[in-house]
């Protein structure tokens, strides 16, 4: 039996709901990036997305830059107070692909199964 249900992935993670038995898990979601794993609510997930999202806002200054996206790393804040990510532009621009498509999947699939259909 499957242990996990993916939601979604890229070249840096991946995103899934763990099984119990054979009840899937809705209520947080399993978040690996790189070598880091989190297990966010949704709540949760929302909040990274804005930590990414300002984050992206604040370092994006790499267009007129020799190194393009490659050069230093900053921290990245999560909703865990405690943690923090170092992070190149590209790795940034990868977990925002990564949550952004998560939560993506998260809402249609709630959406095709809950009031879309008819």
């Amino acid at each position: 039996m499957q242990e996990m249900k993916q939601i979604y992935y890229n070249d840096s993670g991946t995103s899934f709901f763990w099984r119990k038995e054979s009840e899937l898990l809705t209520d947080k979601v399993q978040l690996i990036f790189r070598e880091t794993g989190f297990y966010f609510s949704r709540h949760e997930l929302k909040l990274f997305q804005c930590c990414i999202d300002e984050s992206y806002l604040l370092n994006n200054c790499c267009d007129d830059c020799s190194l393009k996206n490659n050069c230093h790393k900053f921290l990245l804040k999560t909703p865990c107070s405690q943690i923090d990510l170092a992070v190149s532009m590209q790795e940034l621009i990868a977990v925002k692909d990564l949550v952004e498509g998560t939560l993506f999947k998260i809402n249609m699939d709630e959406y095709l199964n809950g009031e879309g259909m008819n």
